[in-house]
């Protein structure tokens, strides 16, 4: 827990951040979508941070909160709670800040530009929650991460694996959505969830880019 007067001074950050975000006008195709950072992502002392890709049409996008609402948050919820956490516990944002839609109104990935867009976003709240652990979900947000500090990594070499970077650990994982499950069954997620926890409670501790097991 953070001093009261050093979390008073990042609650103001967070936000002139919010605020900053809501008037943000760098992407022409994000007019009329709701920015996504708010109070809802999570608490800035939250000792894990989780970035996905960006917010979900039928998600985030109708809600305002990270993962809720969709088939993808109620997953992720899952698999949060197989960790043994809950919302309370994370801080939840996204690669892009605003739901990219194609011309038909169906959710796509988000624009080399519009991530460059968002870049500076997400590195001002990296550095207000400063989270010990950072985890992407999916490799938009591996290599949105790669843009603020270089990491050289690959999801699917990486993925499950925890690596000094940042100042920080990284945990890349995949993304809980319908397309990923198809092919990558829910038991490994929770495996990787459940190792994640280890991770957090210091059973794995990262050394450059080898993960060392505690004796």
């Amino acid at each position: 827990m953070a001093p009261p007067d050093d979390r008073a001074r990042r609650d103001a950050a967070f936000a002139t951040l919010m605020a900053t975000v809501a008037a943000c006008r760098r992407c022409p195709a994000m007019e009329g979508r709701r920015r996504v950072l708010t109070t809802a992502n999570g608490d800035i002392d939250a000792p894990i941070m989780f970035i996905a890709e960006a917010p979900g049409r039928g998600g985030a996008e109708r809600t305002g909160v990270p993962f809720s609402g969709d088939f993808s948050g109620r997953t992720f919820e899952r698999l949060l709670g197989e960790g043994g956490w809950t919302r309370d516990d994370v801080f939840i944002t996204n690669a892009a800040l605003c739901n990219p839609q194609g011309p038909t109104g169906a959710n796509r990935a988000p624009s080399r530009q519009e991530l460059t867009n968002c870049s500076g976003h997400l590195r001002a709240t990296l550095a207000i929650v400063d989270p010990p652990v950072v985890v992407t979900l999916g490799a938009v947000a591996l290599a949105a991460v790669g843009r603020i500090e270089p990491h050289g990594l690959k999801l699917t070499e990486a993925r499950g694996q925890s690596f000094a970077w940042y100042g920080r650990t990284l945990v890349p994982l995949f993304h809980p959505s319908p397309k990923v499950l198809a092919w990558f069954p829910y038991v490994r997620m929770v495996e990787d969830f459940r190792t994640l926890r280890a991770v957090m409670d210091g059973a794995i501790i990262p050394d450059g880019k080898e993960v060392v097991q505690k004796e």
